[in-house]
C-alpha cells in the first residue's frame, strides 16, 4: 500500500494559480503595512487557495512485477565445433541456476539455429531476441545475455533494440587465438548443359594463419572422386567440370587439414548444379503414312528441347507407279549418314509401324542393336506389320526387342489398363483416369499379340495381352507399344486419354531422365527435414543408412506413400553432404546452403558484439581460457539501478526496473469535506471580527 498526494483543481489551473498569486500579493502588502488581521487574512487566503487546488490523498494497492531477462543461446553450425557444444551446455545450466536465485527476475530462454535451411543467412540472434521481446513491456526489460561464439550476422548498426533500454552481455565460447581453414566457392553454376564443361572457382583461406600456404584440394561429384588440385591459401583457383547427367549434380571440394585448426567441418564445400539437356535428338522413322503418324510428329515437335529428324517411307522398293526417279521431289533417305556415321548422335530412335522392305539394310539394323547395347534408346510402335513375315522382329533388332510376335493380331474394342507392375512404374504411375476400377479413357481396337521375353509389362490390353513393355538391354533401353491406336486418345475418340503424357514419359524414360527412374534413391531437404525417397518395383523397401558430414550414422525406416514410392525423413541437424545407402543403391544429398555464412568464419571473437555491449554499458568476454567447460568462469550476477554501469570486474548486471501493477486506488479529498468548509468559514469570520474591532 502506497500513499501519494495529488492535485485536482476545481477550476482551470491557470485561474487557480492567478487567484492564488493575487491573494499572496494582497497578503504580502497587508503584512508589509502591518495591518490588523493580516495573519488571519493570510491563513484564510491559504485555505481558499487550497480549496481551489483541491489536494487529494491517493492510496494505491500495488503488485510488484518481476523484471524480464532473456538468455539467447547460439546453437548455430559454428557452435558445433570442438568442445563448444559442451561448454555452451555447461554455461547455460550454470547461468540458469544463478538467474533463478536473482530476486524479482523472470527468465526467458531462446535458441538460435542456422546453416540448415536454404533460407538461412547466418546467425540472426538479434532477430530472435526481438521476437522474444514482442510481448514484453519496455519498462520490465532487464537485459539480455547471449551465449555465443561471437559470430552473429545481424548485429544492428544503430540502436540495438529500439524502445528497450537495458544491458546486452555476450558470454563468448571458444578460446582466444584459434586458427581454422575454410574452402568456399566464389563462382559456381546453378545450371549447366549435360556433357559440357562449366567453370568453377574456389578459394581456400586460413583464419588466424599466414596466407600463401600450399594446400591439396580433392574434387568429387555425386560422392565420386574425380581428382585433386594443388592451390595456395588466399588465392582464387579456377577449373572446369563436366556436367555428367541431368538433374542435380553435387560438386564437393575437400581441402587438406590444417595442423591445429579448430575443425575440419568447413574444409568441405558443396554446390548443387542442375544438369539440363541442351537438345534431345530424335530420329522418327515411319514405315508408311497412317492416322497415328502425325500424332508422333506433333508430340515430339511440341517439345522445344527436341530436335526431330522424321522420315516416312512413301515409295518402298516394291512400289512401281511409273514415276521417273528424276521427277521425284522428295529428299532421298540418307541411310548411310544416319545409321553409320551419325547414329550415336541420336538420343532416341522411333520405329513407327516400320516393316522390313529392304530400305534399311540388315547391317544398319544390326548397328541399331549395337547402339542400344552401348546406351542408346529405341521405341517400337507396332502395327499389324509387326506380326507378319516382314516384321522388324525378323531382323538383327530381335536381339534387343523384348516382345516376340505370335503372328496374330487381335481386333476387338478394349480399354488399356495399368498392370500391377505398372502401378509402381513412374512411366504410367498415376496417369489421369487410371485410378478407377475401370479406366475412364477411350477404347482402342487393335493389338498385336506377343510373348514377352524380358522387361516389365506396364500396360495391358484385352485378356492381359501385353500392350506397353519397357526393357533395359545392356546399357540402353527399349520400349514397345503393341498397338498403333494411341492416336485415338489424341483425337479425343470415346473420351480420349492421357496420350501425350504417357508417350512423353515413355520417351523421357528411354532417354534416362532421372525423375523417371524406377529404381532410385534420393534425398531432398524440406525445411528442417531431410526427406529420403526410394523408387522401386519391389514389394518392400529396405531401411536407409544416412551418414552425416560429422560421420554420425542414423538408420531411417521408409513407409510406402503410394505404389512404387517409399519415403522417410530425419531432422537435418548438420549442414553438408549426407550419404545414403540401402545396401543396393547409394546416393548423396546436400543439406543447407551451398556456401553458408556459418562456414566462412568459425573463429570465436568478442569484437563483433563489443560495440553493442559498450553502447548498453554491458560487456563481451570469453568465459573459458582453453575453450573447455573445465576452465569456465561465469561472472557474478547483480541487479543494478537504471543509469549505472552494467558490468565490472568479475560481475555483470541486469537492470532493476521496480515495475509494478496497480490493483486498486482509493482517493480522499482534503478540502472538499464539511470540516474543511467549516475551517474556511471560521477563518474568514475571525478575519472579519478582527478587522471590525
Amino acid at each position: 500500500m502506497v500513499w501519494t498526494l495529488d492535485i485536482q483543481p476545481l477550476v482551470p489551473m491557470w485561474l487557480a494559480v492567478t487567484l492564488a498569486a493575487a491573494a499572496a500579493v494582497m497578503v504580502l502588502v497587508a503584512l508589509f503595512a502591518r495591518m490588523r488581521g493580516s495573519l488571519l487574512r493570510a491563513l484564510a487566503g491559504a485555505a481558499l487557495a487550497a480549496a481551489l487546488f483541491n489536494p487529494v490523498l491517493l492510496r494505491e494497492d500495488r503488485e510488484t512485477l518481476p523484471d524480464i531477462a532473456v538468455v539467447v543461446t547460439d546453437r548455430s553450425q559454428s557452435q558445433l565445433n570442438g568442445s563448444r557444444p559442451e561448454l555452451t551446455d555447461a554455461a547455460v545450466a550454470e547461468l540458469t541456476s544463478r538467474l533463478a536465485g536473482l530476486a524479482d527476475t523472470e527468465v526467458r530462454q531462446i535458441e538460435v539455429r542456422s546453416g540448415i535451411t536454404t533460407a538461412d543467412e547466418g546467425t540472426n540472434a538479434f532477430a530472435a531476441l526481438r521476437q522474444a521481446l514482442a510481448d514484453v513491456p519496455p519498462e520490465r526489460y532487464a537485459g539480455a545475455i547471449m551465449i555465443t561464439d561471437g559470430q552473429v550476422h545481424d548485429v544492428p548498426a544503430g540502436e540495438p533494440l529500439a524502445g528497450y533500454e537495458g544491458p546486452l552481455h555476450a558470454l563468448v565460447t571458444g578460446k582466444p587465438g584459434e586458427i581454422d581453414r575454410t574452402v568456399r566457392f566464389t563462382q559456381a553454376p546453378k545450371f549447366g548443359i549435360v556433357g559440357e564443361k562449366q567453370p568453377v572457382r574456389f578459394i581456400v583461406q586460413d583464419a588466424g594463419a599466414a596466407a600463401g600456404t600450399p594446400v591439396l584440394v580433392t574434387i568429387a561429384v555425386d560422392g565420386q572422386v574425380l581428382g585433386t588440385v594443388t592451390t595456395t591459401t588466399g588465392a582464387e583457383t579456377e577449373m572446369e567440370l563436366e556436367i555428367a547427367h541431368g538433374g542435380d549434380n553435387i560438386i564437393e571440394l575437400s581441402a587438406a587439414e590444417l595442423q591445429g585448426e579448430l575443425t575440419t567441418r568447413n574444409n568441405r564445400a558443396i554446390v548443387v548444379t542442375k544438369g539440363i539437356r541442351d537438345r534431345l535428338r530424335v530420329l522418327l522413322i515411319s514405315g508408311k503414312p497412317h492416322p497415328g503418324e502425325r500424332t508422333w510428329r506433333n508430340l515430339l515437335k511440341a517439345d522445344t528441347s527436341v530436335d526431330l529428324v522424321h522420315f516416312t517411307i512413301l515409295r518402298p522398293p516394291e512400289k512401281q507407279d511409273g514415276t521417273p526417279i528424276n521427277e521425284l521431289s522428295l529428299i532421298a533417305f540418307p541411310t548411310r549418314e544416319l545409321f553409320v556415321e551419325k547414329l550415336d548422335e541420336f538420343d532416341l530412335i522411333i520405329f513407327d509401324r516400320y516393316e522390313r522392305r529392304g530400305v534399311l539394310p540388315v547391317t544398319y539394323l544390326a548397328n541399331i542393336a549395337d547402339y542400344v547395347e552401348k546406351g542408346g534408346a529405341v521405341l517400337v510402335a507396332a502395327g499389324p506389320d509387326y506380326a507378319g513375315a516382314t516384321s522388324l522382329y525378323r531382323t538383327p533388332l530381335a536381339a534387343v526387342l523384348p516382345a516376340m510376335p505370335t503372328g496374330d493380331v487381335t481386333v476387338v474394342p478394349f480399354k488399356a489398363r495399368i498392370t500391377e507392375k505398372g502401378e509402381r512404374h513412374p512411366v504410367v504411375r498415376g496417369l489421369a483416369g487410371a485410378s478407377q476400377t475401370e479406366p475412364t479413357w477411350g477404347r482402342w481396337f487393335r493389338i498385336v499379340d506377343s510373348e514377352v521375353r524380358d522387361g516389365d509389362i506396364v500396360m495391358a490390353g484385352p485378356d492381359d495381352r501385353p500392350l506397353m513393355i519397357l526393357s533395359r538391354v545392356g546399357e540402353g533401353r527399349v520400349a514397345q507399344l503393341m498397338s498403333d491406336h494411341a492416336w485415338l486418345w489424341a483425337r479425343g475418340y470415346d473420351g480420349g486419354g492421357p496420350q501425350a503424357e504417357a508417350l512423353r514419359r515413355m520417351a523421357h524414360w528411354l532417354m534416362k531422365e532421372p525423375q523417371l527412374e524406377e529404381e532410385a534413391l534420393t534425398g531432398q531437404q524440406s525445411g528442417l527435414q531431410l526427406v529420403i525417397q526410394r523408387n522401386t518395383m519391389k514389394e518392400e523397401a529396405a531401411d536407409v543408412a544416412v551418414t552425416m558430414p560429422s560421420g554420425k550414422t542414423e538408420t531411417v525406416k521408409l513407409d510406402q506413400v503410394q505404389p512404387g514410392i517409399w519415403r522417410g525423413q530425419i531432422l537435418a541437424t548438420e549442414a553438408g553432404l549426407h550419404r545414403l545407402s540401402d545396401g543396393t543403391l547409394d546416393a548423396v544429398a546436400a543439406v543447407g546452403t551451398a556456401d553458408p555464412r556459418e562456414a566462412t568464419d568459425l573463429i570465436a571473437t568478442t569484437s563483433v558484439l563489443e560495440p553493442v555491449a559498450e553502447a548498453t554499458r554491458a560487456t563481451a568476454r570469453f568465459i573459458s581460457t582453453d575453450g573447455t567447460a573445465q576452465t569456465m568462469s561465469l561472472p557474478r550476477l547483480a541487479k543494478v539501478s537504471p543509469g549505472r554501469a552494467m558490468a565490472g570486474s568479475g560481475w555483470i548486471g541486469l537492470k532493476a526496473n521496480g515495475a509494478y501493477r496497480v490493483l486498486s486506488i482509493g482517493s480522499f479529498p482534503l478540502f472538499s469535506t464539511l470540516l474543511a468548509l467549516a475551517a474556511l468559514l471560521g477563518l474568514m469570520s475571525l478575519t472579519w471580527y478582527r478587522e471590525g474591532r
